[in-house]
């Protein structure tokens, strides 16, 4: 018969910190290497305490204790706001405990946070200890999120790949001692994977199948990775060839995110565009070789684009905006800050195609100016959110037109701007749940 665990907080905090300090160690401790956090098993607390003194500072207490009154769906509900290092100091307390905090509904995400923590071994204990009902394999386990845990390595994540065959989401952003080969393991051993967050994790440069994998799959299965969200922001080494491996590869994607990688240029979009015809999000902001040609590309996915964020792309003029303009109707929010090439010309195309807008970032658009600002204003009346920071061109007039017919507007964002105290007033009482971010000190 296996014996039951349970794995310790010290897996979680350093055996120094002060949380661990208030508690008492194991002497089944698996390692004791100060100044690192380690990972810990323990047996299920006994069922009743022996000695006399303590039996009876036991029912003492238990008299007093009316969270046992509560029922077990009552206990289950109010450890599942619990986060993973919590859960399994809650495991140590009693018996019943133990039980409810290893109950399966509490065990389908998995969050750790943390520079000092060994995720590596912490994702070894936890797995191991939720395979003991199905040996080598958590059926539960659907999401876990390790965001910022630099010591996570390949290790963690062959381990997350080998137990975790229902894994729908996984976040490893800011561990960036991951590797393609590990990110392949998670892909290829769990089908069912759609949201996945590899931001920050420099060494990524792809997103593909095994080649054990693609082997064993048909010639069409083996290019369907069912991801349909991905953010690879700050991915830096990301280049063109990489990108058309992941459109070949994951062709259901909806919502991608590219920021600052900064090797990708108009023909890693055009790989992108004929692969993933269904993507809804899309943000290339700092993507410095994207120009208008790129723009062309991402106008093939026509009304199916909702968002798409194009921030500091300095090659991008009124021309590539024509492009969004013309072909994506129903886009809802934009974001092109910093595009330097963007005037009236552009928002007037913008504003009489995309009706439906009803978020747009147009700061540090010096072209931009009232003109600009008068065609939104009789064209997008959802509109909720506008930034208009550091536009030099804009004044008050503009404003008051803006105010005067989108009465729905939720924030402005004129910080920098040459405008009255007037104009701010007059935005202020024709919007009246508007925030207005500014940097005027006579407004307040």
């Amino acid at each position: 018969m296996r014996t039951l665990s349970t794995p310790s907080p010290a897996l979680i905090f350093p055996p120094n910190s002060p949380g661990f300090q208030n508690g008492r160690g194991s002497s089944t401790s698996s390692s004791s290497v100060t100044g690192e956090t380690v990972a810990m098993v323990h047996s299920p607390p006994p069922t009743r305490l022996t000695h006399p003194l303590i039996r009876l500072a036991s029912k003492h207490q238990k008299e007093q204790a009316n969270i046992d009154r509560l029922p077990d769906h009552s206990m289950i509900q109010i450890f599942s706001f619990l986060p993973t290092n919590q859960l399994c100091r809650c495991a140590r307390v009693c018996r019943r405990w133990y039980n409810l905090a290893w109950d399966p509904r509490l065990w389908r995400t998995i969050r750790l946070t943390g520079e000092t923590i060994n995720v590596d071994r912490a994702l070894k204990v936890l797995t191991r200890r939720l395979c003991q009902d199905t040996p080598n394999v958590c059926l539960m386990l659907e999401t876990v999120i390790v965001s910022g845990c630099r010591r996570l390595t390949d290790r963690g994540l062959y381990t997350i790949a080998q137990c975790c065959p229902e894994l729908r989401r996984l976040e490893v952003s800011g561990c960036y001692n991951i590797s393609n080969e590990a990110v392949f393991d998670v892909v290829s051993l769990c089908p069912n994977l759609e949201h996945l967050d590899v931001s920050g994790c420099s060494k990524v440069t792809c997103i593909s199948l095994t080649r054990e994998a693609s082997i064993k799959l048909s010639p069409l299965h083996g290019k369907q990775i069912s991801i349909r969200y991905l953010d690879m922001t700050d991915c830096f080494v990301l280049e063109d060839e990489g990108l058309h491996t992941i459109a070949a590869h994951c062709t259901q994607l909806t919502h991608l995110y590219l920021r600052r990688c900064v090797r990708i240029t108009d023909e890693g979009l055009r790989y992108l565009m004929i692969y993933c015809t269904s993507i809804k999000e899309l943000s290339v902001s700092d993507c410095r070789f994207v120009s208008d040609f790129g723009m062309r590309e991402i106008a093939k996915l026509e009304s199916r684009l909702r968002y798409l964020s194009i921030a500091h792309c300095g090659r991008i003029t009124d021309v590539g905006i024509r492009y969004i303009a013309k072909y994506c109707s129903k886009l809802r929010y934009l974001n092109a800050r910093g595009c330097e090439g963007i005037t009236d010309h552009g928002v007037e195309y913008l504003a009489k195609n995309c009706t439906k807008l009803k978020s747009l970032d147009i700061g540090k658009c010096p072209l931009v100016s009232d003109t600009g600002l008068e065609f939104l204003a009789l064209n997008c009346f959802n509109l909720k959110r506008l930034s208009l920071k550091s536009c030099e061109s804009i004044t008050g007039q503009g404003l008051q037109i803006v105010a005067a017919n989108c009465f729905d507007l939720q924030m402005l964002n004129v910080q920098d701007c040459e405008v009255s105290v007037d104009a701010l007033r007059f935005v202020k009482r024709h919007c009246k749940r508007c925030i207005i971010e500014h940097t005027n000190p006579a407004f307040f």
